[in-house]
């Protein structure tokens, strides 16, 4: 049976050290995506690890920490505004409906959004049904 989500809610992402962030349910974008800064392609003994920091400055639940991910891929993602560019994507864990699920996210700069993650078809597919007059439906249960 699929769980109805909202067009909006908060979730967890334990691995990430984030906790209630606000999510926007997108389903016009294929993949998830987070807000990042800072991405870059690291070599820690000769590995190649993808190193980002999570939000930016602005955002109230920015920590200033640098995350580091050994298992990420690229791909090419075409953004809202029709310009392809190479993402880099890791594989996590997202906690909302109080279950955890695995979730690919693509990381971004999305510092002029007013969410910092969206959960894409990709993820929603299967699992969620979206009732576009509700939010924050997972959060609720959250506090009960």
């Amino acid at each position: 049976m699929k769980i109805t989500i909202g067009r909006s809610d908060k979730a967890d992402f334990p691995e990430l050290s984030l906790s209630e962030i606000d999510v926007k349910i997108d389903s016009g974008a294929y993949t998830s995506s987070i807000h990042c800064s800072d991405i870059q392609e690291i070599s820690v003994n000769g590995e190649p690890f993808i190193q980002f920091t999570l939000l930016d400055p602005e955002h109230p639940f920015y920590n200033h920490t640098k995350f580091k991910f050994k298992n990420y891929a690229s791909k090419i993602v075409k953004s809202s505004n029709g310009i392809a560019e190479k993402r880099f994507m890791i594989h996590t864990k997202i906690v909302i409906f109080n279950k955890t699920f695995p979730i690919y996210l693509t990381l971004s700069e999305r510092k002029d959004m007013t969410f910092p993650v969206l959960l894409g078809r990709k993820f929603l597919n299967k699992k969620f049904v979206i009732d576009t007059a509700k939010k924050n439906l997972s959060h609720k249960l959250k506090n009960k």
